[in-house]
């Protein structure tokens, strides 16, 4: 790759897809060549969201004649976006995808949660996008499906366990700030719904179930998860609360060193001697774990992230430097 890679963020009016226009700007070595948004072509990033800096206008996407571009950010949502990656990949650009169109490996899962797939022709081609567990699969990509938000933070509080096959039963009662629902004119996230007050949705099944599912089979446990997502009165931030039986019983300090020797050397992965706040993560593409045993032997893990930046965008940037020979923390630090 070049000193400079060019790049395209396609819906950016969305709070992921302008983060990750804002991130692409100010990144050393990417050029934002185009942002794209249907609904607010015209208006100008920081008209949209003030505190972004990045100097463009965003326009319509035209994909008979898309702009020259070495890489993109396809920001739309699911069902929209595969069609777009699509023709992208006809024209041999690198896509990081936030959509959930590509991180599923089974199309007829994909068609229970979502419905019909856009673009089925690329359907389980594309690497999934956690660079702590796909590293070396990420520097070979063409397609990457950014992970879900939820799904991050709770395979991250739990790969340790996972990936020596000790995950038997799994609990996950996940909170997150109200962008996690995104630009949305529903009452679920109206402000007088949400100040001072803290709810469960979609307590029957999530469709992020599945995804985590997905990742602790490929890890090595193929465990039942129950999830259970909430919505907080927060504009950013994201708690994992993980609560796992075990296949063998394992104290405490045999438990942290497995998770201190697995994380070892991750630049975005902090442990931590007690449990997480959310406040510390916001605006990084950190994620911070504890984990810990309770008397009776069940593993407790809690992971914290910023849904919009490990979540979502910061994590694009971190698969797209790895897909363009970047240094991994390039313009996350």
């Amino acid at each position: 790759m070049s000193e400079q890679a060019r790049v395209l963020v396609a819906g950016a009016s969305g709070f992921t897809g302008a983060l990750a226009a804002e991130l692409v700007w100010r990144h050393p070595r990417m050029e934002l060549v185009a942002a794209t948004s249907r609904s607010d072509a015209g208006r100008r990033l920081g008209e949209l969201y003030p505190r972004y800096r990045a100097e463009v206008e965003l326009s319509e996407l035209d994909l008979d004649a898309p702009p020259a571009v070495d890489a993109a950010i396809v920001a739309y949502p699911h069902g929209a976006a595969a069609p777009t990656v699509a023709a992208l990949r006809e024209r041999g650009v690198v896509v990081a995808d936030l959509s959930a169109d590509f991180r599923l490996r089974e199309m007829q899962t994909y068609e229970r949660w979502y419905g019909e797939h856009g673009a089925p022709q690329l359907f389980g081609g594309a690497v999934y996008g956690l660079a702590e567990l796909y590293r070396e699969e990420l520097r070979a990509a063409k397609l990457v499906a950014v992970p879900g938000c939820y799904p991050t933070a709770s395979v991250l509080a739990l790969a340790p366990l996972a990936e020596k096959g000790l995950l038997t039963d799994v609990v996950v009662s996940a909170m997150q700030g109200a962008s996690g629902y995104g630009r949305s004119s529903d009452d679920l996230v109206h402000f007088s719904a949400m100040t001072e007050n803290a709810f469960p949705y979609k307590t029957e099944g999530h469709r992020h179930r599945p995804e985590i599912e997905q990742e602790l089979a490929a890890l090595g446990s193929a465990a039942p998860v129950a999830f259970v997502p909430h919505l907080l009165p927060l504009d950013q931030g994201e708690l994992a609360s993980c609560f796992a039986q075990l296949a063998e019983p394992l104290e405490r300090d045999a438990v942290q060193a497995l998770y201190r020797e697995r994380y070892a050397g991750e630049p975005f992965v902090r442990l931590l001697d007690g449990p997480p706040n959310l406040r510390a993560v916001r605006e990084t593409n950190e994620c911070h774990v504890y984990v810990t045993v309770e008397e009776r032997g069940r593993v407790l893990a809690f992971a914290a992230i910023d849904n919009i930046w490990k979540g979502a965008s910061s994590q694009a940037i971190q698969c797209l430097n790895l897909m363009l020979g970047f240094e991994e923390t390039e313009g996350l630090r």
